[in-house]
């Protein structure tokens, strides 16, 4: 009977922390897009989460200006932007104003209104989805309702990316 006891405490025990384990997930995973901005590359406006489009979708981009994959992620998105209707993409980095200021006209991004890029002046970015960068470019898509979706660590397909909006 004893035995049957510790058995039984025990099996239960191991459930809990399985379950505990199971449902756990990040912050920012559990939360719709949060405030945040950006300093805009005219170096003088921010952009924020209020000045996003209402009723669309919105990519979250960070990225490093000197990066090979945030380059090649760029113009994999430039080539499909016709894709992306619906979609607010927004491209941060923490990295110096001219780095940026420099990927932003190497680019043309000014020539796409549904893409807007900026540097992320207090480091919200990086300190909100931690634990889960690694490497960038870091991407986190939300849906219209501002519900986060899912997050990619480092450059991925255009397929997969649209898919994740959907």
């Amino acid at each position: 009977m004893k035995n049957l006891l510790m058995i039984t405490i025990f099996t239960l025990g191991t459930n809990m922390l399985m379950a505990q384990a199971d449902s756990t997930k990040p912050v920012f995973a559990r939360y719709p897009l949060p405030q945040f901005s950006i300093l805009l590359p005219d170096s003088i406006n921010y952009f924020s989460k209020f000045d996003l489009p209402k009723g669309e979708a919105t990519i979250i981009i960070l990225f490093s200006p000197d990066c090979e994959h945030c380059q090649h992620e760029t113009e994999l998105i430039l080539k499909n932007i016709d894709k992306f209707k619906g979609t607010h993409i927004v491209m941060t980095t923490t990295l110096p104003f001219e780095k940026m200021k420099e990927f932003y006209n190497k680019y043309n991004l000014k020539d796409y209104p549904a893409i807007t890029v900026g540097r992320d002046t207090k480091h919200f970015f990086g300190g909100y989805f931690s634990p889960a960068i690694h490497s960038v470019p870091f991407i986190a898509i939300y849906d219209k309702n501002e519900t986060f979706k899912k997050v990619f660590d480092g450059g991925q397909k255009i397929e997969v990316l649209l898919d994740a909006l959907n």
